[in-house]
């Protein structure tokens, strides 16, 4: 809250990688002094930012589920979801973060 209001220096945001799955865009950094990591994902339709959703300090595991045939959602295969992003930088920062999945 301190950094939304300006009582604190800025924080500045430091990307490390960008990458995209169909719709979901990913951005994951850190701070300058390599002390916060942050992960953004948006989702993206038609040119338009539908969604924002932002992580600081937690680990990140990206899994599809499931899959489109012909405009129609393909059944969930029940023993396999496989994992197609992961965080880096939150492993690097020395210290134990939570660990989320984003089902895309």
């Amino acid at each position: 809250m301190r950094t939304l209001t300006g009582a604190s220096p800025p924080f500045e945001f430091v990307p490390l990688s960008v990458v995209s799955f169909g719709s979901t865009v990913i951005a994951e950094g850190c701070d300058a002094a390599s002390s916060v990591s942050w992960i953004h994902a948006w989702t993206v339709s038609h040119g338009i930012i539908t969604q924002v959703r932002e992580y600081s300090n937690t680990s990140l595991t990206v899994t599809r589920i499931g899959g489109v045939v012909a405009g129609r959602s393909a059944e969930i295969a029940r023993s396999h979801c496989p994992s197609v992003w992961e965080s880096k930088f939150s492993g690097r920062a020395g210290k134990s973060v939570p660990g989320l999945v984003l089902a895309i």
